[in-house]
């Protein structure tokens, strides 16, 4: 049964945005709702009554009006709010109240701290607008940004949501590769870069790569170079790439500082393009873990309703509230981190590597800033757990109403944890979801209960529950995670040829009309939910599913080890297969067949037999993608005699050699078996 760590405070209704909007709701359709499921329950079945009313909760600002607020219940393609025209970028800038707030403070390790107020943010967007008509660019173009999370990139992508272009960025960290792999598939004609940066206290410089970029991106026409810190273009850089030397093509070049200076009109006022409300906001990429990135097409009014429901009602954000969530531009965590902005929140924008000078800078970051809504990586969680460190001893952390994890699955001891570090006074909101809708389909909200090491439950407005391999929905029982009804931040498709039947495809090969995420989840009778992994790395052993992260959860509490992997590899005769673990010791411990019995009889003891490795492989370092997430499936397919340059780009890893020993251990276990 699931275990109550936290009740819904007594005066949630009366303290929470939620509360409040549960209350207008109820005057506006003379209901009588007291709980969460309730509204809940409406959220989903009346779902165009719901969705119409966080229009108008929120005070959407649209040029055009709706005629519908969904033309009919289809997935992929329903369509909402039909014939409305809107901006997203229109609702990123405060009320006029707030014109002197700030909104946006930059935390860099490149450069001084600094914040921009609502004005001053507004002011910098319409200098750059204006620059961008400059160069050309028109509604549908595709504007794209090589740039850290800073507010440069905020501005960048306002600028272009403004005009109706299309917005796509990666972190400056990311490989050539990488770049190349996602931005060619949208063919952009401007690019915004930073030429290096620092990353704690080592100097990164980018323009090698950044000559390659542009090489390989014959669609580009300017190049908007950012000075950042001591990092700026040379002159000889610069005469090469105006003149095309070494390039195929010559690049307009021009400094970000001067964008726009001499046109943007005295009162620099900023307009806004209507666009319809499916009209293609961003680009979002898949990992490119297990082949080409899907470029995903979001859009404006999507994002935009789903990020007011979201931020508004379940973070708790609004005038007054600080977000603070590191992230990279990479990440759909940045894309959810600057919608803070139009629910009228401050937002903290963070550079550099987040465990620099040592592994307490998110929280002394958080603290400076005096965050409300602060948010970590479950892996930060339980090392900081396992280091016994008391952040809230060290650090003012008073103003956190709400504590947020997502990314990986949290085990039940970092839930305690964070509840023991904070208390009763803070929410935790442990979230699952992803690139593919921009948003939490999983997670709480200030009227639910906190379960330990499970999530609170689905997110408003989505019909989530898990199916099993015949369409049938399960309960308390492992299951495909599904969404039965379509919800506004679906994407649009994916960008390029064929697009419409590759998203067909991704989401709704398994069961027609029914979105498939790729999680395998359990939802249980208590409450709360519990992700177990993705569905393609769910371990099969001998009929039997069981989820990596029931394994990881153990391993955690485990002093000596620092990270893990699983995997399984299936008898193509229907036997056990053969479940091979990989771990990474923590630094000074030495990997020993004592410490490789222990492991196996905790994973034993503590889960079941069928848990028990069949073997157990040291290794330096566990591979990662960009977001922190295990590449479990790019492992397994080495094993089973797969290239690593096949399986995983190595832009698309945090440490491109990580899957080196991989490759030794794969060709290790082919010899024995061909001796």
């Amino acid at each position: 049964m699931s275990t109550i760590i936290r009740e819904v405070p007594s005066d949630a209704l009366e303290t929470s945005r939620i509360g409040d909007f549960l209350c207008w709701v109820n005057q506006k359709f003379s209901y009588s709702f007291t709980s969460w499921d309730e509204l809940y329950t409406w959220s989903i079945t009346d779902i165009e009554d719901f969705w119409e009313s966080v229009w108008e909760y929120f005070g959407v600002q649209s040029h055009t009006p709706y005629i519908s607020v969904l033309g009919e219940r289809v997935m992929p393609h329903a369509r909402w709010f039909t014939e409305a025209t809107l901006n997203y970028a229109e609702h990123s800038f405060g009320t006029s109240d707030q014109a002197d707030d700030v909104a946006v403070t930059a935390v860099s390790q490149t450069r001084d701290d600094f914040t921009l107020t609502f004005a001053e943010l507004r002011a910098e967007v319409a200098r750059v607008q204006a620059g961008l008509v400059d160069l050309g660019v028109r509604k549908g173009d595709r504007v794209v940004g090589y740039l850290p999370n800073q507010p440069e990139a905020l501005v960048a992508f306002l600028a272009s949501a403004s005009l109706g272009a299309i917005w796509a960025s990666c972190a400056p960290e990311f490989g050539t590769q990488s770049v190349i792999d996602r931005f060619s598939q949208v063919e952009p004609t401007v690019l915004f870069a930073v030429p290096g940066y620092m990353y704690g206290d080592k100097d990164v410089d980018r323009t090698g790569e950044l000559a390659e970029v542009l090489t390989a991106l014959p669609s580009l026409t300017h190049l908007v170079s950012l000075d950042y810190g001591d990092f700026a273009l040379d002159e000889n850089t610069r005469e090469r790439f105006t003149t095309g030397s070494g390039l195929n093509h010559a690049i307009d070049v021009v400094d970000y500082a001067g964008l726009g200076a001499a046109s943007a009109g005295e009162s620099g006022d900023l307009a806004f393009e209507p666009v319809p409300f499916d009209h293609p906001l961003f680009i979002l990429f898949s990992s490119g873990t297990t082949g080409k990135p899907k470029a995903i097409v979001h859009s404006h009014g999507g994002i935009l309703l789903e990020t007011l429901k979201n931020h508004g009602l379940h973070f708790d954000l609004g005038p007054g509230s600080q977000f603070c969530w590191f992230s990279t531009t990479a990440w759909m965590m940045w894309n959810a981190l600057v919608g803070g902005l139009v629910v009228g929140s401050a937002i903290v924008m963070i550079d550099g590597n987040p465990n620099y000078p040592d592994p307490k800078e998110l929280w002394r970051i958080a603290a400076n800033t005096k965050a409300t809504v602060m948010g970590v990586a479950p892996g930060a969680i339980m090392s900081a757990r396992k280091a016994g460190f008391n952040p809230t001893e060290e650090f003012d952390l008073s103003t956190v109403s709400q504590f947020g994890a997502a990314g990986a699955p949290l085990p039940a001891e970092g839930y305690e944890w964070v509840m023991d570090q904070f208390g009763q006074s803070v929410l935790l909101n442990v979230g699952c979801g992803g690139t593919d809708v921009c948003t939490g389909i999983l997670q709480a909200s200030p009227l639910t209960p906190v379960y330990s090491g499970e999530m609170s439950g689905i997110s408003l407005g989505f019909a989530a529950t898990a199916f099993d391999a015949s369409g049938n929905e399960v309960i308390d029982d492992l299951g495909e995670l599904v969404i039965t009804q379509p919800t506004p931040s679906m994407p649009v498709t994916f960008w390029g040829p064929d697009g419409d039947a590759r998203y067909a495809a991704a989401y709704f090969d398994k069961y027609p009309g029914v979105w498939r995420h790729g999680d395998w989840a359990k939802f249980t009778t208590g409450g709360g939910v519990v992700v177990t992994g993705r569905s393609d790395a769910t371990l099969n052993r001998g009929g039997v599913r069981l989820g990596t992260a029931d394994f990881y959860s153990v391993l955690d509490t485990l002093p000596e080890v620092a990270d893990a992997l699983v995997i399984h590899l299936e008898d193509p005769d229907g036997g056990m297969g053969q479940l091979v673990l990989f771990v990474q010791c923590e630094s000074g411990v030495s990997f020993t067949s004592e410490l490789s019995g222990r492991i196996s009889r905790e994973l034993k003891a503590r889960l079941s037999p069928r848990h028990t490795p069949d073997e157990v492989v040291p290794v330096a370092r566990i591979p990662l993608g960009r977001t922190g997430k295990k590449l479990e499936v790019p492992v397994k397919l080495i094993v089973q005699g797969a290239t690593a340059d096949s399986v995983a780009s190595a832009g698309a890893l945090q440490d491109p050699r990580s899957l080196d020993e991989f490759v030794e251990y794969a060709q290790s276990r082919m010899a024995k078996v061909n001796a």
